[in-house]
């Protein structure tokens, strides 16, 4: 596959979407279960590939890897969309506060492009871990806020307590996100698809490698296209190779036909990846 240089930004345009005034790249790294050197290596070697949007998060136990992986990077930080996530067990506003220190510290940077709860917690108000966000936004820490794992009505009762950009979720051709799709679209926020390729299931899907050859693509290849089509989504494909980073990143460069995304949806059988004890009441 080669190791094709990092694209000129003219060539770019249509990486990126915006929603309420802020320009997210929509093609990020997704960093779950990456530790030690692989982690620095993969960071690195993706944003010197191109990537603009790298995501992490407190429980991955790896901020500290990314941040060294920024830094070899040679990448200026102001071209980089960092987001982390607070971990549910810690939303008061307390744990807000230490929780965001110490990524901070760890990342190596004075601030994260987006700041975004985990997962939900019944225990703590929205209200509290929302407000707590925002004083650290206020305070230049944060650029933007969010949540993540928040089902339509958790979403729609924190958008009520502060500006939210973002609701990352789990989203690939066998979950639809209709609700959450819905209102982000109503609210213009992004929907970030974790987990994308379905945890490798996609990878194996007759439909999407028939697909994929008719383009001379992946199956991956296809799902991220099919994904970043659609209006108002970005996804965080996790890799853990270069050449792997290389392909995921290969896909500006065909378009899928109407029935060809017909053909993709139909996938839906409503097969959820994540669903830990903690999760919240899905739509």
């Amino acid at each position: 596959m080669g190791n094709p240089r990092r694209m000129p930004r003219e060539a770019t345009a249509d990486r990126s979407l915006t929603v309420q005034g802020v320009t997210i790249p929509k093609l990020g790294l997704g960093t779950w279960q990456l530790s030690g050197n692989d982690c620095v290596v993969v960071v690195r070697d993706a944003l010197e590939l191109g990537y603009d949007h790298i995501d992490t998060a407190r429980a991955y136990g790896n901020e500290a890897q990314v941040g060294q992986g920024l830094h070899d990077s040679g990448r200026n930080r102001d071209e980089v969309f960092l987001t982390t996530k607070l971990w549910y067990a810690g939303l008061s506003a307390i744990g807000v506060h230490d929780q965001l220190e110490a990524s901070l510290r760890e990342l190596r940077t004075e601030y994260v492009d987006l700041l975004l709860v985990h997962w939900p917690d019944p225990r703590v108000p929205i209200a509290e871990t929302i407000g707590a966000m925002a004083e650290a936004q206020q305070a230049g820490r944060v650029r933007h806020l969010g949540v993540s794992n928040f089902p339509s009505a958790l979403l729609r009762e924190a958008l009520d307590h502060a500006p939210l950009i973002c609701d990352q979720v789990e989203y690939h051709p066998y979950l639809g996100q209709p609700q959450v799709l819905a209102l982000a679209r109503e609210r213009d926020l992004v929907v970030t698809a974790y987990s994308p390729l379905a945890r490798g299931a996609a990878l194996r899907d007759p439909i999407l490698a028939e697909i994929g050859e008719a383009h001379g693509k992946t199956p991956a290849q296809v799902v991220l296209r099919w994904l970043l089509d659609q209006p108002n989504v970005a996804a965080i494909p996790k890799a853990s190779s270069r050449d792997r980073l290389a392909a995921n990143i290969d896909i500006f460069d065909f378009e899928l036909a109407d029935d060809e995304r017909g053909r993709i949806a139909g996938l839906e059988r409503g097969h959820r990846t994540a669903d830990p004890s903690w999760a919240p009441e899905w739509d």
